[in-house]
């Protein structure tokens, strides 16, 4: 059984697949405290749902992309398998994870969007680094910046583990924090090979928490 939090459709509004129709299945429980959740929700909770419920739940929904999210899907050991299942079932299937479990358990055919948390989110050295050599070019990592300092310390992670070129790497304002502006121009100038990444959801329904 899983603890799920929320089953919804909505519009991806964050990683390369932005602006596609995609199925959220977002699971509960989560091990890390990072300052800029916006799922705090998320964190506790949920209701028990068997892989086969929740195969039956999203089917009516007619979308064959699905997220699996949180909270961190991960800290459940059956989201492997619910992974799997979905991959069997057609669905195109992404996995939103903090990068601080190991994912050699998950499907490899899975999309794997690993966010590496910056200082500013005071989770910062938590990260996996055998992670890295799990990934794909399909796969993305992504970076929440909260200013200058997180920018350089993104950077720097780059190009230590000499990522440069060889995955898609999105940088993301923190929404309310950071002027996407100056992030964007900070990427222009110093960041050529980095995705900048806007959370499309956070403008679309500003005053709405849950469901998107």
């Amino acid at each position: 059984m899983l603890k799920v939090s929320e089953i919804f459709k909505s519009v991806q509004g964050e990683s390369t697949c932005a602006g596609l129709p995609c199925v959220f299945i977002r699971l509960a429980g989560c091990n890390l405290n990072c300052r800029w959740c916006d799922t705090e929700y998320a964190r506790q909770g949920g209701r028990d749902m068997s892989v086969d419920e929740i195969l039956t739940t999203i089917e009516p929904l007619r979308c064959r992309l699905v997220e699996l999210t949180g909270g961190e899907p991960l800290v459940q050991w059956e989201t492997c398998a619910l992974a799997a299942r979905l991959i069997g079932s057609g669905y195109t299937t992404l996995v939103e994870t903090n990068g601080t479990i190991d994912l050699a358990p998950l499907d490899r055919r899975a999309v794997k969007i690993v966010d590496v948390k910056c200082p500013g989110s005071g989770e910062c050295g938590k990260f996996l680094e055998s992670n890295l050599s799990l990934l794909s070019r399909n796969d993305e990592l992504k970076f929440v910046v909260s200013d200058r300092r997180d920018f350089d310390w993104s950077r720097a992670f780059i190009a230590d583990h000499l990522l440069t070129g060889k995955r898609n790497i999105l940088f993301s304002p923190v929404h309310g924090v950071l002027n996407p502006a100056l992030l964007a121009e900070w990427i222009i100038s110093e960041a050529p090979t980095v995705r900048l990444q806007l959370q499309m959801q956070k403008y679309l329904w500003p005053e709405r928490t849950g469901g998107v």
